[in-house]
């Protein structure tokens, strides 16, 4: 189980621009619950998923997975534990490295190197089996330098290195939001598909509010740091993108916009 307890967090402090965007922010999330988050730029979503894997600081509360306190963890530690794909396809893969390399490099998180070469080829076999089932060719492509890749080709890399090794959560920073719509649609397959498999507790921010409605079995709507919406269960059946339309039509109004 993950918890945000209490958290507080404030940019740029002691400046004009100093702007408060979570105050007294608590979140609970299940293990094996599949979250969609959605929400207007600035919202704090994004926010959110880098104070989960301690890519910033919070000013107050505290993280815990499973009651044990992470706030003080540095990022590379948590990263045992989480995995994390992001917006823009290049930061999950090594463009000057084979996808051979790639797959060994991820296969190989969190163990110590000492002076064992990188690169078991003995496990090619393994790593073409789990790039067959992406459906790109990629299992054929072993030697190929990773940065001569298509975008959609690099993400479903990314997504596959993220959850080679045993990870308890599985984070989705607008992970489609850089493809094109039928390479999207690949990708949101292949999320589906492996976050069952695997049982993992997922977070997804997205804009594409279909993807939000299609997927997961929990909805958050972030406003100014506060979760505006949060929907499981029975109060998530029948919850239709037309229903999230008119949601952000209220807080536009709200705003002034």
């Amino acid at each position: 189980m993950l918890e945000l307890q209490s958290i507080h967090k404030i940019y740029q402090r002691g400046t004009v621009n100093e702007t408060c965007l979570f105050n007294d922010f608590s979140l609970t999330i299940p293990d094996k619950q599949f979250v969609c988050v959605v929400g207007s730029n600035g919202s704090g979503k994004t926010s959110m998923l880098n104070i989960i894997c301690g890519s910033i600081p919070v000013d107050e509360g505290k993280i815990l997975i499973s009651g044990t306190d992470i706030t003080s963890m540095p990022e590379h530690k948590r990263l045992r534990r989480i995995g994390r794909v992001y917006q823009d396809p290049s930061r999950g893969t090594c463009p000057s490295m084979t996808i051979l390399e790639n797959m060994s490099m991820a296969d190989n998180k969190g163990k110590p190197f000492n002076l064992m070469p990188c690169v078991n080829k003995k496990k090619t076999a393994h790593y073409q089996e789990l790039l067959a089932q992406l459906g790109l060719g990629l299992e054929d492509k072993m030697g190929v330098m990773v940065g001569s890749l298509s975008g959609g080709q690099r993400q479903a890399m990314a997504l596959l290195m993220s959850t080679m090794t045993p990870i308890e959560f599985l984070i989705l920073d607008e992970h489609t939001a850089a493809l094109d719509p039928k390479t999207a649609e690949i990708i949101m397959q292949l999320t589906g598909k492996i976050v069952a498999e695997k049982k993992l507790t997922t977070i997804m921010v997205t804009h594409n509010l279909r993807y939000a409605v299609e997927y997961g079995d929990r909805l958050l709507m972030m406003h100014q740091g506060h979760a505006e919406l949060d929907l499981s269960g029975e109060a998530r059946k029948g919850l239709k993108v037309e229903h999230l339309l008119t949601k952000f039509n209220e807080i536009s109004i709200e705003c002034g916009n």
